[in-house]
């Protein structure tokens, strides 16, 4: 079993959920194996990004993207499955993190600004 951290990028998500879904989304990160990280399967994913190992994992509407530190699972995103960002990452287009946290803040004001 792991133990799992989470970015502050990953907290601020979690954070804005009601706790039953925050319960609900991370439960299928709690219970991977070892084995599973191996041979990922729908609904676990890996890819290379640069020297890392990204994970994705899908859970409801939500994707954690995590990589492995010894015996700790570091959850650095949690996106909305709808999100540019989800697809940036998922099509493993050449974007930075620190640029995919620029994207994220602006991309959620100018969401915002929509509304008002």
């Amino acid at each position: 079993m792991y133990q799992v951290t989470f970015s502050s990028q990953a907290m601020h998500e979690l954070n804005r959920l009601d706790a039953l879904t925050q319960l609900d989304a991370i439960n299928p990160l709690t219970t991977l194996k070892a084995a599973d990280l191996a041979h990922p399967r729908e609904p676990l994913g890996s890819f290379r990004r640069g020297p890392k190992t990204l994970y994705r994992l899908r859970s409801g509407d939500f994707r954690f993207y995590f990589d492995v530190q010894g015996d700790t699972l570091h959850v650095d995103y949690i996106l909305h499955r709808n999100s540019l960002e989800d697809f940036l990452l998922r099509n493993k287009l050449p974007v930075s993190e620190q640029q995919l946290v620029e994207q994220d803040s602006k991309f959620w004001k100018y969401l915002e600004g929509l509304t008002k």
